[in-house]
Formats: structure tokens, C-alpha cells, sequence
């Protein structure tokens, strides 16, 4: 079964990613190399489809590549124009607060608000999905990521 507790501890750990992007961009380090990390780390594109729909795409909505899933983290690819590096905004911080989970043994869903603190102190909110599965070798990987801003009515 997996816990409560493991998708929170994944959560963290994809926040804190997250923000050591943007430390490693800021820094001129190899940024490129901790967004494969994270890529490979955390989603499960190793192990069968993904499915991510960020927050900040339109023209190519869906990434169902690790390519496709790095380049919206951090840009610079031809194919995905569009893709300014959501990741190098830089954030501060990255926090979680859930709604609900659907617990299983073998795959869990969270769902939610996640917010992004950039470096000016201002706070963004974003609607999230999370559906994990536990791979192989035991891990805990993402393969369904779905964000959205909330809906500014009238």
C-alpha cells in the first residue's frame, strides 16, 4: 500500500527540486543536468507512459517524452517554443497543500494546490494532480501530472 506519508515526502522532494533549478540557473551551474535528474528521478517515463500537462503550455500541451517534461522545466529546446523554463523563474520555495489522495497499492492520486514563491516574495497558486506509482525498484515515480491555474471568474 502506498502512504499518505510517501506522497508527501515525494511532494517535498519535487518542490525542492524545483527550487534548486533556479539556484543552479542563478549560479551558472549545470542546470540542464539537475533537470534530467529530477526528470528521471521523480516521473516514470523509464518505466511506461506519463502523463503531464503543465501549467504554462498550449501550443504542445501534453509532455509524454522526459525530453518533452525537461524542456518545460528549463526551456531552450526548438521544439516547444513556447517553453521559457518554468523552473527558472527562479522559485524560493515550493509548497503543498492537499486536498484529498486516493491511496492504492500499487499507484495513489493526490490532488490540490500547490505555491510558488518566487524571489520578490510574491506567491503563486496552482491547481495540481499528482498520480504515482511505485516502480521497480520500490521508488515512488510520477505518471500523471496535471496543472492549472484556477479559474479567474467575473
Amino acid at each position: 500500500m502506498i502512504k499518505q506519508e510517501e506522497i508527501l515526502e515525494a511532494q517535498n522532494k519535487w518542490g525542492n527540486q524545483i527550487v534548486q533549478l533556479g539556484v543552479d540557473y542563478r549560479e551558472k551551474k549545470d542546470f540542464e543536468k539537475t533537470a534530467w535528474l529530477l526528470v528521471d528521478e521523480l516521473y516514470g517515463y523509464h518505466e511506461g507512459p506519463v502523463l503531464f500537462k503543465p501549467t504554462k503550455a498550449s501550443r504542445k500541451q501534453f509532455r509524454l517524452t522526459r525530453k518533452s517534461a525537461v524542456s518545460y522545466f528549463i526551456g531552450q529546446n526548438p521544439d516547444f517554443a513556447e517553453d521559457k523554463g518554468f523552473a527558472l523563474e527562479p522559485w524560493e520555495k515550493v509548497r503543498f497543500k492537499n486536498a484529498e489522495f486516493i491511496l492504492g497499492e500499487e499507484q495513489a492520486v493526490a490532488m490540490g494546490n500547490y505555491f510558488f514563491t518566487n524571489y520578490q516574495g510574491i506567491e503563486t497558486k496552482v491547481e495540481f494532480t499528482l498520480g504515482f506509482f511505485r516502480s521497480k525498484n520500490g521508488a515512488l515515480k510520477i505518471n500523471l501530472h496535471h496543472s492549472s491555474l484556477p479559474f479567474q471568474g467575473e
